[in-house]
């Protein structure tokens, strides 16, 4: 028998795994936003500093699931309170995946660092802080339960991808411009690579949040605009050599 007692208990777990995402997004948001920072401003302490701070997003992960699965073994939810705590256990799983590839970007940091500026960061820079703005969004959309704002946040995933292929193909012909240039840019394509990364997670969430909503996944097909995995540089895309002669 459901009594009030047991209803009241339930809408309380309910909220605290809402409190337990909030904060895991919360934190996740701020790493994202201070690995940037660190990267423009090319801030190792910054960067050590991130590395460290993940144990909490792991903590919180952690809570979430524990939580989760005692309430589908002793509760056993049906409909929108079964998919209220599915998706909580999909969400914090791309949240801590996000936060990882920002440990993964801060470590990147500490190499670049030790390296010259290259001229690609602020654009790089620039890409992070749409996917910083997709996760601010998509955590909204969470909290308010507007699954309109999750649609927008999974549309805004195809600028991050076509900025993606801008700056790969910017940094193979930097590579392909000089030997010194393929260490850096090597470091460099990896933290565009892990900021990408990031904008498909929240894309993730949401359509997690649209399912938890609706009752039903988004079935067009996802907007994609990375085509890194098929650019080539041209030859007429090089860069001349400044150091070599013009007649040489």
């Amino acid at each position: 028998m459901v009594t009030e007692h047991t209803v009241k208990s339930f809408d309380e777990e309910l909220n605290l795994l809402d409190s337990k995402i909030a904060e895991m997004g919360g934190l996740v948001e701020a790493q994202v936003a201070e690995a940037i920072k660190a990267l423009v401003t090319r801030d190792g302490d910054l960067a050590t500093r991130i590395i460290v701070q993940d144990r909490r997003i792991d903590e919180l992960e952690y809570q979430v699931n524990v939580l989760t699965v005692r309430m589908l073994a002793l509760r056993q939810p049906m409909a929108d309170d079964l998919r209220a705590a599915v998706a909580a256990l999909k969400i914090a799983t791309d949240l801590e995946r996000i936060g990882d590839y920002a440990v993964n970007l801060s470590k990147r940091i500490l190499v670049l660092t030790q390296a010259a500026p290259m001229v690609s960061v602020p654009t790089i820079a620039r890409m992070g802080r749409l996917v910083q703005g997709m996760i601010k969004n998509v955590l909204d959309a969470y909290v308010t339960r507007d699954a309109d704002k999750a649609v927008d946040v999974r549309n805004q995933d195809r600028d991050v991808d076509q900025l993606h292929t801008s700056l790969f193909r910017e940094l193979l012909t930097y590579m392909m411009e000089s030997p010194q240039n393929i260490t850096p840019c090597t470091h460099l394509l990896f933290v565009a690579k892990n900021i990408e990364r990031m904008g498909d997670h929240a894309t993730n969430i949401a359509e997690n949040i649209v399912f938890m909503i609706r009752g039903e996944a988004p079935t067009d097909r996802r907007p994609m605009g990375d085509d890194s995995s098929v650019t080539l540089v041209r030859p007429q895309d090089r860069r001349p050599d400044p150091t070599s002669g013009a007649n040489s």
